[in-house]
């Protein structure tokens, strides 16, 4: 048998039906349905509240409660049947919710307007999202973590400018891809403080004129404390703001990664080789190994940027309290949570798949003067002001490279034609003696190194920042 036409609860003021494209334009359960477990936890929090005290009469809170978790289940098996007629998931549930337990579903809307119940889905739903982004994230500082460990002796050159500036560990640079994914992870638990708040109970602006008891659902739904503000309760989007801005922050350290690494897999670097499965080819030339899941997970940042910048100019005119201006915060938000678990998932899996050619990047490390700045720290050791070393090593390294020679092959004459401070030691000056010399907090020592993998790994078991 056919259900019979749904029409929607305001339809009573109206003498005309919605016009079919204002009513396609104005829907948004295409978007809104994935918040349809959220909507159910909610409701049922609000009719157990309702019976409780006294509001509603217990029968039908109790009919009310069996009918919502019937609905939860269709909803979770993929069952549940939508109206766009009914413009969004929390009309339809509760349609749905009448069609089964009759009129009693009726006082289910008591105490509550669409606008605190859409702004509390919102946040349960921002509470799931961002507990999935922190596993991940840990996940992948792990990862990071474990190809530390293989690594921690590889030697590489370090770069500003992208050019070749100081040797450095391997280790030490992939470190501080953990340092930035640790303060992203710092940034969603702060988030999750501002989120942690229960707008129902705000009504449509103004508060309800029903003797409700707003902390017994926070403690239902799990939310640490009620909102303070009746108007700010419902127009409020900060929170979905300081998601994206996260998200924003996060992609763009996700992309400096797979940047990296695109530019360390190509042939003239060659400091790593990328996985394969991680790899795809080319339909014309056979040879072909393209780092493609770095490169999208590069480009998808772009979308995590536009969301935000969405977001915030949908907010920047609003006037207080809700305008339907408001419906455009969640297709964005839900892009940008996909996108961002998406990418951090694929990079986790990635990175531990990565081989570093140690022999290739120590050799680079070598090359290019990049010990320059060790021989002038040589000269400051034997008591000369360092800008005066510094000008005496850019001549010597000026009167190699004419010559096409490394410092490395210059001998003690060589060196004393510019300072007769140079002694036979200067000779001994090595990659990996510049790196053990930087044995400072913060440094790339393999001393400093091994200290910082051991508190990575104890903050990141500790769950601490």
């Amino acid at each position: 048998m056919a259900k019979k036409k749904r029409s929607k609860v305001w339809a009573a003021r109206f003498g005309k039906a919605t016009d079919q494209q204002a009513e396609a334009f104005t829907a948004s359960i295409d978007i809104d349905r994935r918040l349809g477990r959220y909507d159910v936890a909610g409701s049922i929090a609000h009719a157990r509240m309702l019976a409780k005290q006294g509001i509603i009469p217990e029968e039908d809170g109790e009919a009310i409660v069996r009918g919502l978790e019937e609905i939860g289940e269709e909803i979770e098996a993929g069952r549940f049947e939508l109206s766009r007629e009914l413009e969004d998931i929390h009309m339809n549930i509760e349609a749905s919710l009448r069609e089964k337990i009759g009129p009693a579903a009726d006082r289910l809307h008591t105490a509550r307007s669409r606008n605190d119940q859409v702004a509390t889905d919102l946040r349960l739903y921002l509470k799931d999202a961002i507990a999935g982004v922190l596993a991940v994230l840990r996940r992948l500082q792990g990862a990071l973590l474990d190809v530390v460990e293989v690594n921690r002796r590889v030697i590489m050159p370090g770069y500003t400018h992208l050019q070749r500036a100081q040797p450095l560990l391997f280790a030490h640079h992939l470190l501080a891809y953990f340092e930035m994914f640790d303060r992203d992870v710092g940034r969603f638990q702060d988030c999750l403080r501002r989120v942690d708040v229960l707008p129902l109970g705000a009504g449509a602006l103004a508060g309800v004129p029903y003797p409700i008891d707003r902390e017994f659902v926070a403690r239902e739904l799990g939310f640490s404390r009620i909102s303070e503000n009746s108007l700010d309760a419902v127009s409020d989007r900060d929170c979905v703001v300081e998601f994206q801005a996260a998200a924003a922050l996060t992609m763009m350290h996700v992309s400096r990664l797979a940047e990296e690494l695109v530019l360390w897999s190509t042939a003239e670097f060659g400091f790593i080789q990328i996985d394969e499965a991680f790899a795809g080819g080319s339909s014309i030339m056979p040879q072909k190994r393209n780092p493609d899941v770095a490169e999208l997970a590069r480009a998808k940042t772009g979308r995590v940027y536009g969301n935000l910048m969405s977001m915030l100019t949908v907010l920047k005119g609003l006037p207080l309290a809700y305008c339907l201006d408001l419906q455009e915060d969640k297709s964005g938000l839900f892009d940008s949570a996909d996108t961002l678990l998406t990418a951090l998932e694929v990079m986790a899996a990635m990175v531990p798949g990565i081989r570093v050619n140690a022999e290739r990047t120590q050799a680079a490390a070598s090359e290019s003067y990049s010990l320059a700045t060790d021989v002038a720290d040589y000269l400051v050791r034997q008591g000369l002001p360092f800008r005066e070393a510094h000008g005496v090593v850019g001549q010597l390294v000026r009167y190699a490279d004419e010559r096409d020679r490394g410092l490395s092959e210059l001998s003690l004459e060589e060196y004393r034609r510019f300072s007769p401070l140079f002694d036979e030691d200067v000779l001994k000056l090595d990659v990996r003696a510049a790196i053990e010399a930087r044995d400072v907090p913060g440094g790339t020592s393999s001393r400093q190194v091994a200290a910082a993998l051991k508190r990575a790994r104890k903050r990141l078991e500790g769950g601490k920042r």
